[in-house]
């Protein structure tokens, strides 16, 4: 089951500081979630298309933790999560 942090509603793609720390979030279990690299991995590819080099970094370093599927994953739930909110 994935990380659900209500915090994300919220969120614009463009606001780095919120994606990545969503990305931390899911990476270290903090704030309340549970470790969970694909979706971390989402939140700092998200962090990362928007601008942010720190979190590109963080993805790299996760990616090396992480399946070939589950990066897949997390790629497919990063699209859909940016075709959501450019619907809007």
């Amino acid at each position: 089951m994935r990380n659900n942090l209500s915090a994300e509603i919220t969120i614009r793609p463009d606001d780095t500081d919120a994606l990545l720390d969503l990305g931390f979030a899911c990476s270290t279990g903090s704030q309340g979630s549970t470790v969970d690299l694909v979706m971390a991995h989402q939140w700092f590819n998200l962090a990362a298309l928007a601008g942010s080099q720190e979190a590109q970094y963080c993805r790299a370093d996760i990616a090396d933790q992480m399946t070939g599927r589950e990066i897949a994953e997390a790629q497919r739930s990063a699209r859909a999560w940016l075709a959501i909110r450019s619907a809007h």
